[in-house]
């Protein structure tokens, strides 16, 4: 069975949810405390053993390349502080070596599947592993793509990232069929895109994570437009699940939907409490705010 060793971030998007602030400054570089939301998704492609990364962008993003370019001015500056700069410098150093990342303009907005369809020279005939810009997914241990492209590297079959949601929720997201094999592992063949009530399959969505086979670009090709006439990926997997099945893990992280107003907050608010250098002095400040509550 091929290894997964090619990731591929959909960063198209025009974060409508997040005006006026995505107006110039894209949703995927929002900070959580010190680190923009982008780079967790690399350093999660890196952790899980993908240095090969394409991520797809539109008009108005260039600044996600800017974050993981070298910046000669900003690395002087630092080496001419001396000591006391060169942590700084060691982390500005890794974000622009830490992986291989090539970036193709989604030059019409036309769904998930069209983006995912300019990717197809990078990712060739292997699998791969797709992860949504809005979806910060964080497990230090065992990164969410690992847990992924391990039960890829099991059954050889596509893979989606799942977790239960709210019944209210689930009719935003894709419902699942799902038959459980073992453990967090499921068998998938059947989904619904934003369902009506008595449409629901079950609680489980995909939330930002996938591992696909290179044949789905074969089946994008057929896939009939959706909402908003646009190409969506959910359409193109659920053919792949009605005829060659597909594998669901119930993945294990704390998942931040940063294309959401309190998704942001609470990735800001949880992961300032276990950083190193501010988390101690946060925590003693959450707990004085919290008396005027």
């Amino acid at each position: 069975m091929k290894k997964v060793k090619k990731g591929v971030i959909l960063a198209a998007g025009m974060g409508t949810r997040m005006l006026p602030a995505t107006k110039s400054v894209p949703k995927e570089l929002f900070p959580i405390v010190d680190k923009p939301a982008v780079q967790y998704l690399v350093e999660e492609l890196v952790s899980s053993g993908i240095e090969d990364i394409m991520i797809v962008i539109s008009r108005g993003k260039t600044l996600i390349e800017d974050h993981f370019d070298k910046s000669p001015e900003l690395e002087e500056k630092l080496i001419s502080g001396g000591a006391s700069k060169e942590k700084m410098l060691e982390d500005v150093l890794r974000i622009s070596d830490m992986a291989n990342i090539v970036y193709v303009r989604q030059k019409e907005m036309n769904g998930t599947g069209g983006a995912l369809q300019t990717a197809r020279s990078f990712t060739g005939d292997e699998p791969f592993a797709v992860l949504y810009g809005d979806d910060v997914i964080i497990n230090r241990e065992y990164p969410v793509t690992k847990q992924l492209a391990d039960a890829y590297e099991e059954f050889g079959l596509g893979i989606a990232g799942v977790q239960t949601v709210s019944e209210e929720a689930i009719q935003k997201y894709s419902t699942m069929a799902v038959e459980n094999i073992r453990g967090n592992l499921y068998k998938l063949t059947d989904m619904i895109e934003k369902p009506t009530k008595d449409q629901i399959l079950s609680l489980y969505a995909i939330l930002g994570r996938l591992i696909m086979p290179s044949e789905i670009y074969e089946i994008l090709e057929r896939t009939p437009l959706g909402a908003g006439n646009e190409l969506q990926l959910t359409d193109a997997m659920k053919i792949l699940a009605n005829t060659r099945t597909m594998i669901a893990v119930d993945f294990i992280g704390r998942r931040y939907d940063m294309g959401n107003k309190l998704g942001v907050m609470q990735a800001q608010v949880e992961q300032a409490l276990v950083h190193p250098e501010i988390g101690e002095g946060f925590r003693a400040y959450l707990k004085e705010i919290a008396k005027e509550l």
